[in-house]
């Protein structure tokens, strides 16, 4: 089995039929609800959706984030409707360790620049970002820790010398990579992380809700299907069906 086409913010060439079937998502791995929309891009890319992650770096620079009890009792209600809504799984080493170490900065940039690493390597970067996701909500395995990110980069198969000079080359990618993210953003008119849209053939990128599909995935392709159904008989009025 082949892997799903998954490309991490990059050009490729691709055939219309591809171009018409992509699914950007605008997504940050320290969000909550990022991690909540997981089992919906892992559904659109077993179904045959080109994947492009956009890196968004929501806690970057000044708005990095030290843990403290203020942003335990913030993110854990937040936390625990993901849990009950997708049933995505969140663990006591999350809930009763990480949220409560007090000498963590929450820091979107290193895994990021991990992401944007790995892509470059040839590797599966919804693959990796899912796997940063779960070693922290689940495991309690920060996910702005080098340490873990290079660690589960060899789990996904890559070599750890070429991670490592990667990564370590990867600040001005990383920094170019935020603002293309920010200014896909500002371009489709949407706010916050996740967001997700859809590309025609034409080149044009427009937003879609997925906020009714959080632990549908099934009903999230369905979706997705009629979107770029529609779109394609838009495109091309004369096509048969």
């Amino acid at each position: 089995m082949t892997n799903p086409t998954t490309h991490f913010d990059k050009t490729t060439n691709s055939t219309s039929e591809t171009k018409v079937r992509t699914l950007h998502a605008i997504i940050d791995p320290l969000c909550g609800w990022c991690y909540a929309a997981a089992p919906l891009l892992d559904a659109a890319a077993k179904a045959g959706f080109t994947i492009q992650l956009h890196g968004g770096g929501m806690l970057t620079g000044s708005r990095r984030k030290q843990i403290d009890a203020n942003w335990r009792d913030y993110v854990m209600p937040h936390d625990l409707r993901i849990a009950e809504l997708t049933g995505q799984p969140f663990g006591e080493s999350y809930f009763d360790g990480l949220l409560r170490d007090t000498t963590i900065v929450l820091d979107s940039a290193p895994p990021i620049k991990a992401m944007l690493a790995v892509d470059t390597m040839g590797g599966d970067a919804l693959a990796y970002l899912h796997s940063v996701q779960l070693a922290h909500y689940r495991d309690g395995h920060c996910a702005s820790d080098e340490g873990n990110l290079a660690r589960l980069a060899v789990e996904l198969g890559l070599d750890p010398i070429s991670f490592a000079q990667h990564y370590a080359q990867g600040d001005d990618k990383l920094y170019k990579h935020i603002l293309g993210s920010r200014a896909l953003l500002n371009l489709i008119g949407a706010q916050g992380f996740p967001t997700m849209a859809m590309e025609t053939e034409d080149g044009k990128i427009t937003a879609i809700n997925i906020n009714r599909y959080y632990g549908q995935p099934a009903q999230w392709v369905s979706y997705l299907k009629t979107q770029f159904t529609g779109t394609m008989a838009i495109l091309n009025p004369n096509a048969t069906h």
